[in-house]
This record gives C-alpha cells, structure tokens and sequence, in this order.
C-alpha cells in the first residue's frame, strides 16, 4: 500500500515504523486491516483512524520523508500537531480535548477543565481545588496553611520551603541550594537562573542558561534547537514562547508605549528615559506585573498624556501609599524627576498635620516654634546636607509626639506651660498613662531655655553603661557561623559581620555604598569612618562578591545604585526594618550583640581610634570605654606614674 504512493519507500523503513507504533503482531494486523479499508487516512484524513496507533504511523513515515504521505490536521483546530485523543469518531489534539471537557466551576465561576468534582458531583477548576483548606497542611518550616509538596519525618514542607539539594553552580561556581537545568542536565542556583546577562556569543541580553559568571551564554546559543526557540516575529530574536505572538520584551515595549505616549503619539522627553529603563529591565515579568497595577498604568497614563504634570507636587496629591512612593522612586531613578529627601518631606508632612491637630491656638505656636525651630533645625545642621534616616525620622516624631501628650494633659488640668509648676510636672510623670518619658524632658528643657516655662526640672538621664548581659561566646559563634556557612545568602552573612565584628548598626549597614569599599595592593578596606578598617579575608571576599553582584529587587532591575546594599526601590538604599529583620531571620540579637561587639572594642581601643574608625561620636566612644572599664587616659597616667628600673635596658621602659 505504501510502495503504491511511493515507489522509491524503503521497505526497512515501512517495517521499522510498523514496529515502533505497533509492538505487537496481533496489534500490527489491526494497522493493516484498517489502513486496507480506508487507504486515504494515509494522505490527510489521519483523524479518522480507528486505532490510536495510526496517527503514529503517519508520522513516523512522514518523519523518514516518504513521499505523498500526509501528517492529518486536527478537524477542530486545524493545527498539524499530534491527535491520537478521540472525540465524536474523530482524533483531536489534547487542546481541543480540553476545551470540550469545559465546565463552570461551582465555587469560582470560571470556565476550565475541572480538577475534581464536589460530593454531589459539580465541578471544580484546578486552582480551586489546590486551594482548598481540605488539601493543605501546616508546613513544619513557614508554619503557613499550604500546599504540600513532600512529607519529611519532621512533618509536611510547602513548595517553597522544599529544600534543593546543595551543589556546586556550574556558572557562577559556588556551593547552594541548586537545581538541574533541562538544557545541559548540570546544576545552576537559584541567582543563576534569575540573572541576565549579556551573551558571551550573541551579545543580547537574555537568561543565562551555561557559561561562567565572566561568559555567559544564553539559551539558544546553548541548544540551538529550531523547534524548541522559535523567532519573535516583532523582533526576530529566537526565545522560548509560552504561545504564539510576540516574545515578553516586546509585548512589555508595547504595553509601555501604550501608556507613555500622549495625544501626538509621541513620548515627551522626559519619560523617554523611563520607557528604556523600563523596556530594558532585567525582569520583563516583573515590570509586566508592575505595570498592570491600577494605580500604577493610572498614573503613568496620566503622566504620558499630559493630564497630571510630572512633578514631585503633582504626585504629592495622590493619596500615600507603598505604590505611589515606588513610583517616585521609579521616576527619579530614571532621571524624569529630580532626587528629593523624602523622608524629611513626609517629617514636614507629618509636622505640619500634627500641629495642625492641636486645639488651642497657644498650643499651636509651641509645637510650631518647638518642631520647626528646634527639631528641624537641629536636625538639618546634623545631616550635613545628605538625606536624613529613617531612624532619624522616628526620633523627631517621638520628640515631638512628647511635647503633645504634656500639652494635651496640660490643657485637660486647665494649665498651660508658662502656669506649670514641678508639683504639676511630678504628677504628669506619676500618672500611669505617661508615654515618651525621657523625650518629654528634651521638650521640657527646651521650653526652659526659650523662656516659656520657668520653676521646673526634669534632669536628663545619664547613661551608665549597657543594661543587658555581655555573652561574647554565642557572639564569636554566630561569627563563625556567618564566616563559614555557604547555605547562607552572601549580603546576609556580611551584614551579620558588620555588625558582630564592628559593632555597626542596621541603620549605618543599609547606609553603606560601594565607594566605601576599597580594594588596594591586595588588601580589602571599609571606610566606616575616618579611618578605613582593613577586612580579613573572608569579610574582604564577601564585600567585594557583594559590590560585583548586588542588585536591586526592583522593576528597572540592575542599575547603578551606588549603594551597597539595594533596597526593594530604586536608587534607594534597603530600608533600617528590612535590614534588621533579616539579621533577626540570623539568630542575631541586635541590641545585645552590638553592646558586646562595641564593650570588646573599646577595651582594647582608645577612645579616639574607637570613633575613627566605627564612625561614632567621640562622646558615645567615650562613654563606652568609661563603661569597660578601659579609660586610656587612667592607663597612660599610671604608666607614666612607674618608678624606672635601672637594671633593665632602656628600650624596655619604653
């Protein structure tokens, strides 16, 4: 039959692809007796064969290039793929299957496939089904309600706490958690499989699938498979496609055209800058994702047709929120706005409300002359120009929410602060409601000084060293834990040292940049204050691993953030919570071990070495050193106070 449609057919080839569809004898007597009654299923009408075998038959003679043999279309979706799934008499690919079995799911209405069915037989899509409480479990890691992707003999794990196995990357080359790449079959890390990079062989920037951290190679150039990277056919680049059309980058290029452009159908130079960054991020999923926001595509649309000005006053107006701060940071890290102190602006913002607030007009002009002229003032002559911290922030709203709780229990005793007396004072402070004691007394000097109360005392406490008990022991273990454990994230184990061996706090960690590391003649030196610390080895290799691969977990992707450690938005540094919390995540006690880590130092450093090179105040070096028991000055005075031995030679007493 198959020599009739092809005289030059071989007939090894007929008879090996006879044994491939169709094992067995009695099964190849079948093939034949309906290919004899339907020879035309043959040359293109494959979806009417009987025997699931058939459709393979076809196409394996098809595949040695038998001539006048037609691979069959599927009757539904005319697409020339694999049907061996029958449907009404006919063969039908697995798509058109799935769509004849769609139902409306009973709990969320949407029209899928179902996963399962109820205990009175209605259907549930997939997604219900996997989030239903009936099918999750609490994961022994998390502790949250999940999905259970194995049982360990500890318990149920989550899939996103299953643990990978530890491998050697075979691109960057170092030790974590790592899977194996379908492509080449050797393990790549989770950094690794995010990261892109520009193609050592094609130059583009795509994944990275082989290579080294120095070279990489793209997925193409790795397996350059035409049925598995198919061309863009907006911009020709060969990827993989979830479905037919346009590959991500170009879709994303177009949703922000959508957005960006005005009336003319131009974009206006200043979100020129914002759509390149945008379409050359890193992350295309990502910025998709973020795009798709309301407020956001809202707001850019607003921005690129003109009806909102692109300024920092306009964005002002919107209500606050995370999303409308990230997209400031968006804007001024793609250079469409100018760089702004934020938190100084929500500081004024937050001023100006809460004297606003205040009932009496006398109270009013206190907190006016007390948060402008005092708190504001003195904190811009501290910042020396730069942008004020966080924890900056908190201290002058705790300063000034004190002077707001006195007033207010002022104003309910019928008093004011020039008619106050000490009784009045002692009584407030005896009450049991008293909130920001010591900060009220900032405030109570104060408005001595200004002459607005008079008659009253309220003595600053003095510091009489830490409080809590110093256990260097666990803090040289979690060091060497930090130092050695390569299951560990590279930036958390340097943040964790900082502070265990330069008693840094996670306010100055988060405020670190890349200049600040130095690498010079082989040596690795942090500048955390005037003098720079030169890091051991371990410290130097992971600093400079730290500058060589930080980025930001942000929309534009790698930028040039001059920051050490990249916070979640651009051009911004990680924020003093997020810092703690992950040393928390640690084991690390922040308090107790920077108290450790600073009572060690200052009794083997003076005072003013301490300062010079931590970067603290001589004041607090002091008072340290004081508190360890390590004053210098006594030291010098007694050793100058020695009787000299003439029997020693004088290069001794010296």
């Amino acid at each position: 039959m198959i020599t009739t449609i092809d005289r030059d057919a071989a007939r090894d080839v007929i008879a090996y692809a006879v044994r491939q569809s169709a094992p067995r004898p009695s099964y190849q007597q079948k093939l034949a007796w309906a290919l004899e009654e339907n020879p035309r299923l043959l040359t293109g009408e494959g979806h009417l064969a009987p025997l699931r075998a058939i459709p393979r038959f076809i196409g394996l003679l098809h595949a040695a290039d038998v001539a006048g043999i037609v691979r069959p279309a599927c009757p539904r979706c005319h697409r020339v793929v694999r049907i061996d799934k029958p449907l009404d008499g006919q063969r039908v690919c697995r798509n058109c299957i799935a769509k004849s079995r769609v139902e409306e799911c009973v709990r969320c209405g949407a029209r899928r496939e179902p996963g399962t069915r109820d205990a009175q037989g209605r259907p549930l899509c997939p997604n219900c089904l996997i989030t239903d409480p009936a099918n999750r479990e609490t994961c022994t890691i998390c502790g949250e309600l999940r999905m259970v992707s194995i049982h360990t003999s500890a318990g149920p794990v989550c899939p996103n706490c299953r643990p990978l196995p530890m491998l050697v990357c075979s691109i960057c080359g170092r030790s974590a958690p790592c899977m194996l790449s379908k492509l080449t079959g050797l393990p790549r890390c989770g950094g690794c499989d995010k990261r892109q990079a520009q193609c050592a062989v094609c130059g583009r920037l795509r994944g990275i699938h082989s290579g080294t951290a120095d070279a990489p190679v793209c997925g193409p150039c790795t397996a350059p498979d035409a049925e598995l990277w198919r061309p863009c056919p907006a911009c020709g680049e060969a990827d993989r496609l979830q479905a037919p059309g346009p590959c991500p980058r170009c879709i994303l290029k177009q949703r922000l055209d959508e957005l960006l452009t005005n009336d003319s159908g131009v974009i206006s130079p200043k979100l020129r800058a914002l759509h390149d960054a945008l379409a050359g991020t890193e992350r295309v999923g990502t910025a998709m994702r973020w795009l798709s926001g309301g407020i956001v595509s809202t707001v850019l649309s607003d921005l690129g047709s003109g009806r909102r000005p692109l300024t920092h006053e306009a964005l002002d107006e919107l209500p606050e929120g995370k999303v409308v701060e990230h997209i400031r940071s968006v804007l001024v890290a793609a250079d469409a706005l100018p760089q702004r102190d934020e938190q100084m602006v929500r500081l004024q913002r937050h001023v100006k409300d809460l004297v606003a607030s205040h009932t009496t007009a006398e109270g009013r002009k206190i907190l006016h002359r007390y948060a402008t002229w005092h708190l504001l003032r003195r904190l811009r002559r501290r910042s020396h120009g730069k942008d004020i911290t966080h924890t900056q922030l908190v201290v002058v709203r705790q300063h000034l929410r004190a002077a707001v709780y006195l007033l207010n229990w002022l104003e309910n005793q019928n008093l004011t602060l020039g008619i106050c007396r000490q009784s009045d004072l002692e009584r407030w402070l005896t009450s049991d409601d008293v909130r920001h004691r010591r900060e009220a007394g900032h405030f109570v000097r104060w408005a001595l000084s200004q002459k607005i109360a008079r008659d009253l005392s309220f003595p600053a406490v003095k510091w009489n060293g830490p409080s809590q008990a110093m256990d260097d022991e666990a803090r040289w273990a979690t060091a060497r834990r930090l130092l050695h454990d390569n299951t560990l994230k590279p930036e958390d184990r340097l943040a964790g040292l900082l502070l265990l061996l330069y008693a840094q706090w996670p306010a100055a960690i988060s405020q670190l940049t890349v200049d600040q590391v130095e690498e010079m003649d082989g040596a690795v030196r942090l500048r955390l204050g005037a003098v720079p610390v030169e890091l051991p080895a371990p410290v130097a290799e992971l600093a400079l691993q730290q500058v060589a691969v930080r980025r930001s977990h942000a929309v534009l992707g790698r930028t040039d953030s001059p920051w050490l450690f990249p916070g979640g938005q651009p051009g911004r540094p990680i924020s003093v919570w997020a810092m703690g919390e992950r040393l928390r995540k640690l084991g690390i006690r922040l308090a107790e071990t920077r108290s450790t880590a600073l009572f060690q130092l200052a009794t083997e450093l003076p005072a003013a070495v301490l300062a010079r090179t931590l970067g603290i105040d001589i004041t607090v070096a002091v008072k340290w050193q004081r508190a360890a028991a390590g004053d210098w000055a006594a030291h010098a005075a007694e050793v100058s106070q020695r009787p000299v031995r003439t029997d020693q030679h004088p290069a001794s007493n010296t």
